[in-house]
């Protein structure tokens, strides 16, 4: 596994992450403790060092997991968390004010429970889950943030951006508050490029990408006559003919690039990873399959230039968040 630097903390991170939201087993349904335990630590043998996880994973349930295995080894393994708005709103809404949202004493206090499931005394990365540029010199949030840092509760800190908005955070970036954002980038959502990632090089911000194969769109795997489980989160996100509609934009990718359909999850995060201004890339890997495969991709080759043209006009953007 190869290894980019995460902006100015100078922290090396594997190019592969490990996205820890499925293994919460709240809203990414069938997912086994035991599964992902194993899949955590088959991914760290490979050489992957950064998990991202949340306080709203499983209510905590994921960050227990994290902890579990990051203190039950050896190697120093970076850790991403995030703290939940405090009035519960995803995305953040431009017309409520951060103190509604962010005031500092409940960053303080998500934190603390933060690190009482991780079992830690410090967290590598603390972001806030949702974000407007609003929140710019605005409310106690960062009193909060500055609180922690000198207590030594956390090392670095970080935002994570709504869906398909990566225009959101150019403000926070320009403001030299942030050492780390976490934006969707993928295939279809290529915008980040246009104005994100470029000030992100300049100002020395790294770059966490997310969604990397579009909650599984992108693996060639949903099909028109995919099923998911109840109260599985994407039964929302393929509503309707999204799932047709999204297969037949995926075949159309392998038949331009002439790969067979199995091979789209590594393309995807190849694609992801060809970017410079990307740190490492954060998918979901619930099983060790999916972690020994995932991992493969960390290689420092990315996609070749030919390749990454083809991808060019599959650029889509949608929000079937909503």
């Amino acid at each position: 596994m190869k290894t980019r630097t995460l902006g100015r903390t100078g922290v090396p991170v594997s190019e592969v992450g490990y996205g820890a939201w499925g293994i919460g087993a709240k809203q990414w349904i069938g997912a086994s403790d035991d599964e992902s335990l194993r899949a955590l630590n088959r991914a760290i043998d490979l050489g992957l060092n950064f998990i991202d996880t949340a306080l709203a994973y499983g209510d905590g349930h994921s960050e227990k997991i994290v902890g579990q295995i990051v203190r039950g080894r050896k190697e120093k393994v970076f850790v991403a968390t995030k703290i939940p708005p405090k009035n519960r709103k995803w995305p953040a809404e431009r017309q409520i004010p951060v103190d509604r949202v962010f005031p500092a004493d409940y960053i303080v206090s998500c934190t603390e429970e933060s690190l009482r499931n991780l079992g830690m005394d410090c967290i590598d990365l603390q972001q806030l889950h949702v974000w407007t540029d609003d929140f710019v010199g605005a409310g106690d949030w960062l009193e909060g943030i500055e609180r922690l840092k000198k207590q030594g509760k956390i090392r670095h800190f970080g935002i994570s951006l709504g869906e398909h908005t990566p225009d959101n955070g150019l403000a926070a970036v320009k403001s030299g508050l942030v050492d780390a954002v976490q934006v969707i980038y993928n295939i279809f959502d290529q915008s980040p490029e246009d104005r994100l990632f470029p000030l992100c090089r300049t100002m020395n911000v790294g770059v966490l990408a997310r969604v990397p194969f579009d909650e599984g769109g992108l693996t060639g795997k949903v099909t028109p006559e995919t099923s998911f489980p109840k109260d599985d989160f994407r039964n929302s996100y393929f509503q309707g003919d999204r799932k047709k509609e999204v297969f037949g934009r995926v075949q159309k990718i392998a038949a331009d690039l002439q790969i067979p359909l199995d091979r789209m999850p590594e393309v995807a995060l190849r694609f992801t990873l060809s970017h410079p201004a990307v740190s490492t890339v954060i998918p979901g890997m619930r099983s060790v399959k999916n972690a020994e495969a995932n991992c493969r991709a960390g290689d420092g080759l990315g996609l070749p230039a030919n390749q990454v043209s083809t991808l060019r006009p599959h650029r889509w953007i949608r929000n079937y968040y909503k």
